[in-house]
């Protein structure tokens, strides 16, 4: 299947009420780059294109940048699931860049990366230093998926908490990782609330977050609330 035919089928599946809602979700993009097509759908046409393999994947993975959301969406969802890990990092490597809003970031989640993680590592630590905001932003969710629980270290609260940006998108990822982590990790990721490592804005959103998380017990959460700061 050629691009053109991946987007005229994408068009005979809009949905222009579910388009509406996606524009408005995700103001950072233009209106008119969203077709519409429901993400099971989307999920649905990915795993059998990706099924069929072929040149059209390829031609498809390979050609960037993209025109609309859905073909982003699309593009995110055969990286993640590539089943090489050194093919999936060239793909992603080659896609990061081209990233333009928080949902495409956040559906790019490759499965070979749960057994991959010793050679993730330093890969993501490149992310972060990164100066794109979606590409800070999903190293950062990888860190939060794959190094808060049996991989976990210490050192890699410390990374996050040194990330300082002015987007929105960026900050509000290490308030999720955070409070993320403190539903994990809690004893080792409280003194970074406690000594207030975090900027103003973000350390509240973390609290926040924490307070409205099930993960979290009560007395934690009210321990928490007796740290936020006037902003």
């Amino acid at each position: 299947m050629t691009k053109e035919e991946i987007l005229a089928h994408f068009f005979s599946l809009q949905d222009t009420g579910y388009r509406d809602f996606q524009a408005r979700l995700i103001p950072d993009i233009a209106a008119d780059s969203v077709i519409g097509v429901r993400t099971p759908v989307l999920r649905s046409f990915a795993k059998e294109f990706f099924k069929a393999g072929g040149e059209g994947v390829s031609e498809f993975l390979s050609c960037l940048p993209h025109s609309y959301f859905d073909e982003n969406q699309l593009h995110a969802f055969l990286i993640s699931m590539q089943k090489d890990f050194a093919t999936c990092i060239s793909l992603l490597e080659n896609f990061l860049p081209f990233i333009d809003n928080w949902a495409t970031c956040d559906q790019l989640s490759p499965k070979v990366f749960k057994k991959h993680r010793a050679e993730l590592l330093p890969y993501i630590e490149k992310w972060l230093q990164s100066d794109r905001t979606y590409t800070i932003r999903f190293g950062i969710g990888m860190l939060m998926q794959h190094f808060l629980d049996e991989d976990f270290n210490p050192l890699y609260l410390e990374k996050v908490a040194s990330i300082r940006s002015r987007e929105y998108y960026v900050n509000m990822m290490i308030a999720w990782y955070f409070a993320t982590a403190l539903a994990k990790q809690y004893q080792k990721t409280l003194p970074f609330i406690e000594n207030k490592k975090l900027d103003r804005w973000t350390h509240n959103k973390v609290i926040q977050k924490a307070v409205e998380s099930y993960r979290i017990s009560p007395a934690q959460k009210e321990y928490l609330k007796g740290l936020k700061v006037k902003v």
